[in-house]
């Protein structure tokens, strides 16, 4: 084959690849990028693949606690829309002018619970056995900016125990990194999520929401999205029938089932 003839089929095999490559894109919007609660990885990340299976908008998910979440959205990270694990932090965002305040929306609330780690001798079920021996390493969010962390203290708090657990609590940066303590072996215990607990093999028990104040998840639109009709179908579609049913098979009690008990 001559070098003119080697040019014209690469020349032809270039042109194609334009071409479909412009054929797969036709129709597709920009990426929106969702900052949410660590919480949310699983339930959000199936949503996001239905949602792009919908719409023909890819997502891109930057999960997190929500305390640190909201400090990056503040310091100007690229975000559309924050999806937090409380209601504070997506508030006091939009009093900055961060978040636009007329989208914020409650869309679950969340549950905690006591999980067992395959270093424990036997499975936990009350949170009275964290005082047993075998458990020398209680796994929880760090409360200072991780709204599953500070429910876990309240809870152990409204149980009389946290005075005497205190020496056996270590943090993990968010409830998944939190999970993954306990997952390690690096603790026999942990409080957890029950939105990320299903996904794995570990025994775990509800926790008595009484004795914390109830975990409301919020989320909101970004000021400076650049993709704010994106994000806005993204979020009405979290709290679609399809949304809200994925949300329910992670365990999260949705607005308007609040008496529902998992």
């Amino acid at each position: 084959m001559t070098i003119k003839k080697h040019f014209n089929l690469f020349l032809i095999i270039f042109l194609c690849s334009l071409f479909f490559t412009g054929c797969s894109n036709k129709g597709s919007e920009a990426t929106i990028i969702v900052a949410a609660a660590a919480d949310l990885k699983y339930a959000f990340t199936e949503i996001g693949q239905k949602f792009t299976e919908k719409y023909n908008i890819p997502v891109q998910f930057n999960f997190g606690s929500t305390g640190q979440l909201a400090q990056q959205i503040a310091n100007g990270a690229p975000a559309d829309i924050f999806s937090a694990a409380d209601v504070a932090s997506v508030e006091r965002l939009a009093a900055q002018g961060v978040i636009d305040k007329q989208s914020i929306s409650q869309y679950a609330r969340g549950r905690i619970v006591l999980l067992s780690g395959k270093a424990a001798a036997t499975p936990l079920n009350t949170l009275q056995d964290l005082l047993r021996e075998d458990i020398k390493k209680i796994a929880i969010a760090n409360p200072e900016h991780a709204p599953y962390g500070l429910a876990a203290k309240e809870a152990l708090h409204s149980a009389g125990l946290w005075d005497q657990l205190q020496d056996k609590i270590v943090y993990g940066q968010n409830i998944r990194d939190t999970m993954t303590l306990v997952e390690s072996g690096n603790a026999e215990a942990g409080i957890i999520a029950l939105s990320i607990v299903q996904a794995g093999e570990l025994p775990y028990t509800l926790i008595d929401d009484k004795l914390h104040k109830p975990i409301i998840q919020a989320m909101g639109i970004v000021q400076n999205s650049k993709n704010k009709t994106a994000a806005q179908k993204f979020a009405k579609f979290v709290q679609s029938q399809e949304g809200r049913a994925i949300l329910k098979k992670y365990g999260f009690i949705l607005p308007g089932e609040e008496n529902e008990q998992q």
